[in-house]
């Protein structure tokens, strides 16, 4: 089997890493692929954006199936481009990918579902948007509603730090073109929750819930980034919360995508706000999330693949299985210094040879890439995923910062606190 990759990441990385765990005589090919993938797939010199060449490969190749890994050719409409030419690729089309292209199509979809989420408005020109946040009480958050790579919300605690995050938006630009629209909503206290659904556009099935760690600092502190660790499970997610996400939020968000001709078939993800015990949408993405796989895909013992093949065809997933693991996983995000900020490349990393040889670790490759020397480097904000394995989160935390503490490059980053909500609970049991 012939399998094209489309992306770089961590997340690209667990990916390739799954499923050739499942099916390991396939032939698979990273586009671009990054320093850690090179050992289970070939790289193709072709970036995300670069659709049409995608395609071509993928139909020169006569590759089987296509998986896309980030948003933008998502919402740009990769999908779109490979069903027009017959050829076999798993995520959602351009239409329905506006639920994360769109934050305030997302919004707007939520009240028409009549899904939980924030009080909110969106808003198109600054001074309107000014004399709401004036008349609202802080905290409060300001999101670009474009793609802004993970960056584009920000929590902020006092109003006249709200007006100056829109300002730099909608005014200075500072996300480009996806902040000339922003939503500006009510800031719910409680606990985050990611749960990330494979859906044939009426069937949707929930995989492992997790948790993802947005801030830059310990204890939640500081700016948002794209995501400094993760782990799953999350024990305050149990089965009649993740029913009740699904009845009151998945289904009728399904429902109503399909009532405007935007069916959505592939990876909805749900990012969620617990408040009290009921569940509240704080974001819809149209993949699987960063560094949320990270930490899901290593405990899954059932197959991915078949239902990426069955979504590709366009066939139901009615009676589809999805098991995972009982034991837990830890992801710790190593991040460059700087990052979410500007920060340097070309850093040498030098990975432990012993860490490669233990059964509960995995080292995942994000923001990588070989130098002509063959030395692995830095190449990005975000440079490796070391997931931790363990009987519950404390164990799989303490493997997985023990080796992120042991994993060496200039200006390295991270934090030591992934899953420190659950590690209280396990604590106090």
């Amino acid at each position: 089997m012939r399998i094209l990759v489309v992306g770089s990441g961590g997340r690209e990385h667990t990916l390739i890493w799954q499923l050739k765990r499942e099916v390991p005589d396939a032939q698979i090919y990273a586009a671009p692929g990054n320093g850690g993938t090179k050992a289970l797939a070939e790289s193709v010199p072709l970036k995300p954006d670069e659709i049409d060449e995608l395609a071509d490969f993928a139909d020169s190749r006569e590759i089987d199936l296509t998986v896309v890994g980030p948003e933008a050719p998502l919402v740009d409409g990769i999908v779109d481009v490979f069903a027009e030419r017959g050829l076999k690729i798993f995520g959602p089309s351009k239409a329905a990918a506006e639920i994360e292209g769109s934050k305030a199509f997302a919004k707007a979809l939520t009240q028409k579902a009549g899904v939980p989420t924030a009080e909110h408005q969106t808003f198109d020109d600054f001074e309107d948007a000014e004399r709401y946040i004036r008349d609202r009480s802080a905290p409060i958050v300001v999101k670009a509603s474009g793609l802004a790579a993970g960056k584009g919300s920000i929590v902020c605690q006092t109003i006249d730090e709200a007006v100056e995050a829109t300002r730099s938006m909608m005014v200075d630009e500072r996300f480009g073109a996806a902040g000339s629209t922003v939503v500006v909503e009510d800031c719910l206290v409680g606990e985050e929750l990611s749960l990330l659904y494979i859906t044939d556009g009426e069937i949707a099935f929930p995989l492992i819930p997790s948790q993802d760690h947005k801030p830059i600092g310990e204890a939640d502190t500081g700016p948002n980034t794209g995501g400094m660790g993760a782990y799953a499970p999350v024990s305050i997610a149990d089965e009649a919360l993740v029913g009740r996400v699904s009845d009151t939020i998945v289904m009728p968000t399904l429902a109503a995508m399909k009532a405007q001709d935007r069916t959505f078939r592939g990876v909805l993800y749900v990012g969620l706000m617990i408040v009290e015990g009921e569940p509240y949408v704080i974001e819809f993405n149209c993949r699987f999330g960063d560094p949320e796989t990270q930490a899901i895909l290593p405990l899954m013992e059932s197959s991915l693949l078949e239902s990426f093949e069955r979504v590709a065809r366009g066939e139901s997933l009615k009676g589809t299985d999805y098991r995972f693991s009982r034991r837990a996983a830890v992801c710790t995000v190593l991040a460059s210094r700087g990052y979410p900020g500007s920060y340097e490349k070309g850093k040498v990393i030098t990975i432990p040879e012993p860490l490669a040889d233990d059964p509960d670790l995995i080292v995942l490759h994000a923001g990588t890439r070989r130098d002509p020397e063959g030395k692995l480097v830095t190449d990005g904000g975000r440079v490796l995923g070391v997931v931790g394995l363990g009987d519950n989160v404390t164990a799989a935390a303490a493997k997985s910062k023990e080796a992120a503490s042991a994993i060496k490059f200039a200006g390295k980053y991270y934090r030591g606190d992934i899953g420190y909500r659950e590690i209280e609970r396990e604590g106090s049991r």
